[in-house]
């Protein structure tokens, strides 16, 4: 199958799981309006999908890098549907609490597996890494629009209707799995080389992408309020400022492989998060319409190196390319989460741009970080053997372990090969 259909099957899949994280939130106003619950309650209910899914997809990272589970993929995909569907079927707050989880643990085993396959298939094209990525910010964008369209037409008894992206997204992924595993079996050379472990650098780098976190949240929950209570300010220009907020993040994604296949992705990011610095301020101080441009740069600049963290992180892990998805995509995402209650707070005791200008801080964390890091080689498949030759066959220089037709499996006894 070709690289380009490959990896819009695997960025459209993508869209819809990432649907279902955006799609708890979505649904908080129609847990409110129908069952009158509080906003304590809700609020454990996004927590149960957002920290659970957040947390756990580390730990299939690390199951992933013993054993490779391509099966993880489209199962991944039908659990996330399906507990978002069932959530709105039952009034039991715990079993709502449930099924919220099952569809968290889905997008959880879904992500580290997904960004491995992305990688085997884009043969190491930090421009296809961004495309995956960008179908994952179009799912989420979209989840408000498709939880409004079927539950507020007919209320919470119609969810079993959102999952029908779970039921596209696991039948898109099917010819791809079936494509990488007939090319493993031929031997044509989509394992890699292994590396040696930077744990330094990864530790470095998820620290950065925790700083990343910290801004993108805080502005994610307050930037609407914030852009109406400014002079001038309305509803719609909320909506507005959240929609740029999104939209520039899909652009950013994109723009982030293409700039890095050209330069290289950690100059890539550190210029990125240079140029927000001055953006957040913008979106801090700037009066009047000109926010909205400080939002976009802000945005792109923000998700020009998300792909690229991803790519990063599997590099300075290449024997532990699972738990390393796991954690730039899970797990330090989750950590950046925790400081949108202290700037909850601190905005009820002061205001709210108070507390939205130490954000101002945090991408400037970020460069900081990323002058420290090396850019390692990328990984590239080895040459394939040459055939009908009479002489001897040089070994490769990279020694690798031969690939067997076993369902793209790996052993335990082996060191897990990189994407």
């Amino acid at each position: 199958m070709p690289r380009n259909r490959s990896i819009l099957l695997l960025s459209v899949g993508h869209a819809c799981v990432d649907v279902y994280q955006g799609a708890v939130a979505s649904l908080v106003p129609f847990f409110v309006a129908e069952r009158a619950y509080s906003y304590a309650a809700v609020s454990g209910i996004v927590l149960a999908a957002s920290l659970l899914s957040s947390v756990a997809q580390p730990v299939f990272g690390a199951l992933t890098d013993r054993r490779a589970m391509p099966w993880l993929l489209p199962v991944g995909t039908i659990l996330g549907g399906v507990g978002i569907a069932l959530s709105g079927l039952s009034g039991s707050y715990a079993l709502t609490l449930v099924f919220v989880a099952v569809s968290g643990v889905g997008v959880a085993a879904y992500h580290p597996e997904s960004a491995r396959v992305a990688r085997l298939v884009s043969e190491g094209s930090h421009s296809a890494m961004g495309w995956f990525s960008l179908g994952g910010n179009l799912g989420f964008a979209t989840a408000p629009l498709m939880v409004t369209a079927v539950v507020a037409t007919g209320g919470l008894r119609l969810s079993p209707l959102l999952v029908v992206p779970a039921l596209a997204g696991s039948v898109l992924c099917l010819p791809v799995l079936r494509a990488l595993e007939k090319t493993v079996r031929g031997g044509s050379g989509t394992a890699f080389a292994t590396g040696r472990d930077d744990t330094a650098s990864f530790v470095k780098l998820s620290l950065a992408v925790v700083c990343r976190s910290v801004v993108f949240v805080g502005l994610s929950t307050f930037i609407s309020l914030y852009a109406q209570r400014r002079p001038g300010g309305s509803e719609a220009a909320g909506t507005t400022a959240l929609f740029v907020l999104y939209i520039g993040g899909a652009v950013g994604s994109v723009l982030g492989g293409s700039l890095a296949d050209r330069w290289g992705r950690v100059a890539v990011a550190r210029w990125s998060y240079l140029v927000s610095v001055p953006a957040v301020a913008g979106i801090v101080f700037v009066p009047g319409p000109a926010m909205y441009v400080f939002v976009a740069l802000t945005s792109a600049g923000l998700y020009v190196p998300f792909s690229l963290q991803v790519t990063l992180g599997q590099d300075y892990l290449p024997t532990r390319v699972g738990t390393a998805g796991g954690i730039t995509l899970g797990l330090t995402v989750s950590i950046g989460g925790l400081a949108s209650p202290l700037i909850g707070r601190l905005a009820d005791a002061t205001s709210l741009r108070t507390a939205l200008t130490p954000l101002i801080l945090m991408p400037a964390l970020s460069w900081l970080l990323f002058r420290t890091l090396p850019e390692p080689p990328v990984p590239k498949p080895p040459e394939p053997k040459p055939t009908g030759t009479s002489g001897p066959v040089r070994a490769p220089a990279h020694p690798r372990r031969e690939t067997s037709g076993q369902d793209l499996t790996r052993s335990a006894d082996h060191p897990p090969e990189p994407l």
